[in-house]
């Protein structure tokens, strides 16, 4: 699975990173070996996980992430972040994200996505597909940034989550905030990643690691979900960037990447 990534180098912005978005540089498996060396329990938990937020029209959560970025010495850096997320199907995606990262927000009105740097008062706008499904693998091709969380956001989590496997296990039972959970880890072309999965009837995803293993130092990345909601009060102004007043527009990574002086 090309699963997880970062949103360039600003930290990450959703929360779960995505095969369908990121390219590997290894080659990937042949289907055949793939199923063979993925347990079918640990499918059976993607599925049911993926069936709930597949099935939801509307939904917001908001995570809590370590991640390592490189720094200009060569070592990497451990930012913590806050990220808060809304969406409604099929063309509706807000994103607001706090922290050590650089603090900005996210508009997908079904038309445009929008990127606005509340601190430095900067903001950039690109047209884009009229569908989350199609909007984000277009962002990064126009923009470069690969938003962390697809595999969540998309119409069909389990066949994005099981591209290109080459291996899958359950590692066991275990507890998340008083919530039983299954452990389950995969690799992919150039990933490593773990998800704690809720064991209950809704079988919601708690947490998520990912160590990138084709990238020097092998940057990792620890996720976990605070809360879901699938009944949320959304309205269509929520997704909808207005330009504050002596907003200047910049390239869109700029936006992303941009701190307080």
């Amino acid at each position: 699975m090309k699963m997880f990534h970062l949103l360039a180098i600003a930290c990450s912005m959703f929360a779960v990173l995505t095969p369908a978005i990121v390219r590997a540089e290894e080659a990937a498996p042949s289907p055949a070996k793939t199923m063979q060396s993925v347990e079918p329990q640990a499918l059976e938990v993607l599925r049911r996980m993926s069936a709930t937020l597949a099935q939801a029209k509307a939904f917001t959560y908001r995570s809590v992430s370590t991640t390592e970025v490189p720094a200009k010495t060569g070592q990497s850096i451990t930012l913590f972040s806050t990220v808060d997320v809304a969406l409604k199907r099929p063309d509706r995606l807000r994103a607001r994200l706090s922290g050590e990262a650089p603090h900005f927000d996210f508009y997908f009105d079904g038309t445009t996505v929008s990127a606005y740097a509340f601190a430095t008062n900067v903001y950039s706008t690109v047209q884009a597909p009229t569908t989350i499904d199609a909007m984000l693998p277009a962002l990064e091709e126009k923009t470069g940034i690969r938003i962390v969380s697809a595999p969540l956001l998309v119409s069909d989590p389990y066949a994005v989550l099981t591209r290109d496997l080459i291996s899958g296990v359950v590692v066991g039972a275990t507890l998340i905030n008083g919530r039983p959970c299954e452990h389950l880890a995969f690799r992919s072309p150039g990933i490593n990643w773990e998800i704690w999965v809720e064991s209950d009837q809704r079988s919601l995803p708690r947490r998520v690691a990912v160590t990138f293993t084709d990238r020097p130092n092998f940057p990792r990345v620890l996720v976990e979900f605070l809360s879901w909601n699938f009944h949320p009060w959304l309205k269509a102004d929520d997704f909808a960037f207005r330009k504050p007043a002596g907003a200047r527009e910049i390239p869109f990574l700029a936006v992303v990447n941009s701190k307080a002086r």
